[in-house]
């Protein structure tokens, strides 16, 4: 038997609509409600992941700001050391973090401009997988050698690697590291064996010991030891001399003609970050550029605040990692 059902009155329908009109806004109300509840970024612990090990510049940067930034929000910020593999190990872990801003990648050319022309698999897309957040510093490295060793200048060194083929080593704990040392080899005609590291404080513990001969390191690294006359520093990489070690001439003063090789930092978060996350944690580190800790780590450095919008530094990115392969592909480093 079927059902058989009146026909809607008007006074029916009227109802019908007062409900259906209730039933929606009460909808809103909720919806509403749950957005003023949302918690404002950030709400909780920030985590910065950092490539290489603790005392690197990298390291010491990524600690300055989080202080800078636990001020600001009253969140803390845990400073997470995953050294190893140029980087990769972090940039892979980061890749793959949640992409809600609480894990971010304080970084390098190393990860993001270098790595996709030194290694064959890297395990993560420098560009796809990952949205640029700003620039954090530039900064320059230094040639050092035991303060014990016979080398008084860059033309000593070079001369005794001229005469004695692969015989000198180098060390490099970061890409930035490794290719300055590979153009020092290139430009200046010279055979020295590259011995690799997870970071720069470790091959500078080597260096102490005289297990390599030299490197070139960033100067939050080497001046330390350099002031504690335990190294001896015998160029700077940049065109410009350190403000640190103004009595140190550049690579290129010094007879290696056109050397040039500076580094950088900047801040990444996993692709997928929602825009405001991304607009906000940008303010928060921009700030914090700028906070006595970090201008004591710049200062220490001898290198320089840089900041950018998201979309500057992926362009800065895009034109440092042209330019690396360039220097890469001429210094005939294939891909591992």
């Amino acid at each position: 038997m079927n059902a058989h059902f009146p026909p809607a009155t008007p006074d029916r329908r009227a109802r019908r609509h007062v409900l259906a009109t209730a039933a929606a806004l009460l909808g809103l109300s909720i919806a509403g409600t749950a957005s003023a509840q949302a918690p404002a970024y950030p709400a909780k612990p920030i985590t910065f992941v950092v490539p290489f090990a603790a005392g690197s510049a990298t390291d010491q940067l990524a600690r300055a700001l989080g202080q800078a930034v636990n001020t600001d929000t009253k969140q803390p910020v845990v400073v997470d050391n995953k050294a190893g593999a140029s980087g990769m190990i972090a940039a892979q872990s980061v890749a793959k973090a949640a992409p809600d801003g609480y894990t971010v990648l304080i970084t390098t050319n190393t990860t993001h401009a270098a790595n996709e022309h030194l290694y064959k698999k890297p395990g993560y897309d420098a560009v796809k997988d990952f949205v640029p957040v700003t620039g954090l510093g530039k900064g320059g490295q230094v040639l050092v050698v035991n303060a014990s060793a016979p080398f008084k200048s860059v033309g000593e060194l070079l001369a005794a690697a001229k005469k004695n083929p692969g015989k000198l080593s180098f060390g490099s704990g970061s890409s930035s590291s490794r290719m300055a040392g590979e153009m020092l080899k290139q430009l200046a005609g010279v055979d020295i064996l590259h011995v690799p590291y997870k970071s720069n404080p470790l091959a500078i513990t080597d260096l102490l010991g005289g297990q390599i001969d030299l490197m070139i390191t960033d100067t939050s690294t080497g001046v330390p030891q350099i002031k504690a006359g335990k190294l001896r520093a015998l160029g700077y990489s940049t065109q410009q001399r350190s403000t640190q070690l103004p009595d140190v001439p550049t690579i290129a003063e010094a007879g290696v003609k056109g050397y040039d090789m500076g580094y950088w930092f900047a801040a990444y978060v996993p692709a997928g970050t929602p825009a405001p996350v991304v607009a906000r944690l940008n303010e928060l580190l921009t700030a914090a550029t700028k906070s006595p800790a970090a201008r004591s780590f710049y200062d220490m450095a001898g290198s320089e605040a840089w900041t950018t919008t998201p979309e500057g530094l992926a362009q800065f990115q895009a034109a440092e990692t042209r330019k690396w392969g360039q220097v890469i592909k001429a210094a005939g480093i294939e891909p591992e």
